[in-house]
């Protein structure tokens, strides 16, 4: 790329002698496409406090069930107290 076909807000100096490579550092060590590859997947969904329900109530455990699976359905990781308030009323309680 010459330097007079760069955009005008880019200057040769601010450029200074980058390069890209597609060939690794180093000979001896693989390139690795994490993106695609399956080194550390378990095959299931990561949870971060996978044995937390154990020490709840049995209704306890219910709500901690139900918000677990609303998150799965809705593709949230956290949710709102809306949305919390919906899950305990679809249980069934109600003010």
């Amino acid at each position: 790329m010459s330097h007079s076909s760069l955009p005008n807000n880019y200057s040769a100096a601010a450029l200074g002698n980058f390069s890209v490579s597609s060939q690794p550092s180093s000979a001896s060590e693989p390139v690795v496409d994490r993106r695609t590859s399956n080194a550390g997947a378990t095959g299931g969904e990561r949870r971060q406090f996978g044995s937390a329900h154990n020490e709840l109530t049995d209704n306890g455990r219910q709500l901690a069930i139900a918000i677990d699976q609303y998150k799965l359905e809705h593709h949230r990781r956290y949710i709102t107290c809306d949305e919390m308030l919906t899950v305990i009323e679809k249980l069934g309680y109600s003010k």
